[in-house]
Formats: structure tokens, sequence, C-alpha cells
């Protein structure tokens, strides 16, 4: 009885065969034919790895919303050069709050040597071609993020001798800042506590000697995440009057970061510059220094790597095989079609009939040029 089951359930199944096959001596095969066939399975099997290429791609999604964070704290990392001795200047933080936070509290003064060695002017000039090409393609930023390289790529150190006393100095290191607007800024003399508001005390220094000439090597807001350069890093500023101010504008934007290699919380930021020589004869007010003012954007965004599903990769595969076999199949018949409507359009031309030769007894005789040829 199982036995007899099976027969009937395998007859069933083949007589709902929704692809009847059709005998091969039914079959005509032709040249036109199979040139065809082939064409079309090698575009099938290119189409195919094209398609899976795009599979195994990602791509980042960027996704915008209300910021509710505002009672942490915010990291600014710093790694900056001025051309001054250390003991000429100081750095510290000002917020909208009026709370101050000096340099004191995270970052480091270090005598460096403001020109740079070969090796590291190389690095220098490898940082600034990176920052002009990601002016110009905004996309590459996506690379840097789903390859989360080491970043920010260190300074390296000299490898030549110093034979001079330094003359400049490195200020790096990081500070913890209130998350509202503020204003970062290197100036003459160090920063001191006043119950009415900031000053700095400076040292008897002839204004002839200020040197705000200044090179950036790092600057970022939250925490070090790998893929991410900064707009300023790299940037170099030679000042030509003594008595100079610099500017930097910066809007600083949340960032959630979610890839298959990271997953952090960070800050992007904008910006932009401006530079002045301060005359008060000429109403160019203000106090010579590198003044960086931030502001906190209201909107987060939150950055994810995505990955084509495998379900929609199957689907459009199967339309590719499909698509080509059908419209193969159509372009080969009208083809055909057409080349046989012209080739009887010549034949039915070369065709023409022969006369006849009437007898007397009212016959016709269509074999007349056999007669001709032949011998009486």
């Amino acid at each position: 009885m199982r036995r007899l089951n099976r027969k009937k359930t395998l007859s069933l199944v083949k007589e709902l065969d929704a692809f009847p096959k059709v005998p091969e001596s039914y079959v005509e095969t032709s040249a036109s034919g199979g040139t065809v066939s082939l064409i079309a399975f090698t575009t099938m099997a290119l189409l195919t790895i094209m398609e899976f290429s795009v599979y195994q791609d990602t791509w980042m999604k960027y996704e915008y919303e209300v910021d509710k964070d505002f009672s942490s704290k915010l990291r600014i990392n710093i790694d900056i050069t001025v051309a001054m001795k250390c003991q000429y200047i100081g750095a510290d933080v000002l917020d909208l709050a009026e709370t101050m936070v000096a340099s004191a509290d995270g970052l480091v003064y270090e005598p460096v040597m403001f020109d740079l060695s070969p090796q590291q002017k190389e690095w220098q000039r490898m940082l600034q071609l990176i920052q002009s090409r990601l002016q110009e393609e905004h996309s590459l930023q996506d690379v840097l993020f789903k390859s989360a390289i080491k970043s920010p790529i260190p300074l390296p150190s000299r490898e030549d001798d110093l034979s001079q006393p330094p003359d400049a100095c490195r200020i790096h290191g990081h500070l913890y800042v209130n998350k509202v607007a503020g204003n970062f800024h290197i100036t003459v003399g160090k920063a001191i506590p006043h119950p009415r508001g900031h000053a700095h005390l400076a040292a008897l220094v002839n204004h002839d000697s200020y040197n705000f000439s200044h090179r950036i090597d790092h600057l970022s807001f939250g925490e070090l995440v790998p893929g991410i350069i900064n707009p300023l890093d790299g940037t170099e500023k030679i000042a030509i009057d003594y008595n100079q101010m610099f500017q930097y504008f910066i809007t600083v934007v949340p960032t959630k970061l979610h890839t298959y290699k990271i997953s952090a919380e960070t800050h992007q930021f904008s910006v932009t510059e401006r530079e002045r020589v301060i005359n008060h004869a000429a109403g160019s007010h203000g106090f010579s220094g590198i003044f960086m003012k931030y502001d906190l954007s209201s909107l987060m965004v939150t950055v994810t790597e995505e990955h084509m599903p495998f379900w929609q990769f199957f689907v459009r595969l199967c339309g590719i095989i499909g698509g080509i076999f059908s419209t193969t199949g159509m372009l080969h018949g009208i083809g055909k079609f057409i080349v046989e409507i012209i080739c009887c359009r010549f034949r039915l031309g070369s065709y023409k009939p022969v006369n006849s030769v009437p007898f007397e007894d009212g016959h016709t005789d269509n074999h007349l040029p056999l007669l001709e040829n032949s011998t009486h």
C-alpha cells in the first residue's frame, strides 16, 4: 500500500509540473540561437558577480534626532604648538556659564622646536592631503568610518639632533567642560581666577616678541574614535604681525557611531576661520592670540553601517536571471522574424516565371527551353 501511495504521489507531482518538458526531437537548434544563449549566460554570469560584490558591500546610514543629554561633560582633546616659549603663554576655557577651566587641569606644556624635521614634514603633508581629499570627496569619510583606522595619527618624534634650544611650546592633553558654548583660547600670560571675569597675568615681555604662529596637530571633541580625521588636524598658520589674532568658530555635533568594527559616542564639528591684525587706531580691537569659540548643536547624528539583507539579494538575483532569459528569448524571436521577412522578400523578387508557347491545337508547352536544346 505504501509503494502504491508513493507511485500515486510521484505521478501527481509530475502532472502538476509548472514547466512541461519538451522532447528534444521537437526543438530546432540553430547557430543564432546558440549565439544568443552564449551571450545570455555570459551576461548572467557577469551580473551575478557584480550583484554579489554589491551584496558584500555596506553603506552608512545617517539619522538625526534631538540631543537630550545636557548634564554630562564635554571632553576637548588638544595638541597645538605655538611659536612662543611656554612661560609666556597660557591656555584655558571660559564658557557661557562663567565657568573657567584652567589648563593645569589636564594640559601639558612641553618646550619644542617649531620647525618640523623632514619626517615630521612628510607626516604633515600626508595629513593635509587627506584633508583636501575629504573636502572634495565627502564619501571618503564613510570609508574611514568602516575601516576604523587608528586616528588621530600621532606626530612622529624628531629623528634629528636638537642643535638649538626650544623656541616653541607644545600644549597637549584634554579638558572636561560643560556642554554649553565656550571659548578655548591661548594668549599671553597665565590665567588667574578673577571674581569679576577672566584675566591673564602677563610677564614683562616686549610686544615685538609676540609670535602666535601655530600648528594644530590635533583638535577634537569627545572620546577619541578610530576613523575620524577632524577638520583642523594638520592646520598651520604663520603670523605676519606680532599683534595678530586667530579666530576659529566651531559648531560641535554629537555623533553616535555604530559600525561592524566599533561602536562609540563622539563629536564631529565644522569650523570657520578668521585672522586679523589688532590695530586700535584703525578700529580693529581685541587681544592677540588664538581663540576657538565653540557651540554645541541641538541635534545628534547617528551613523549606522548597514548591509543588504539576504532575501533582497536573492530576489534581485532571481530577477536578473529570469529577466535575461525572457529578454533574450523575445529579442531572438523578433530578430528571427524580421530576418525571415527580409529573406522572403528577396526570394520573391528573384523568382521570374517562364513564358509558355501555345501550340496550334491550343495546348501550351512549358518545356520550351528543353525542346530548343534538344536535337531533331
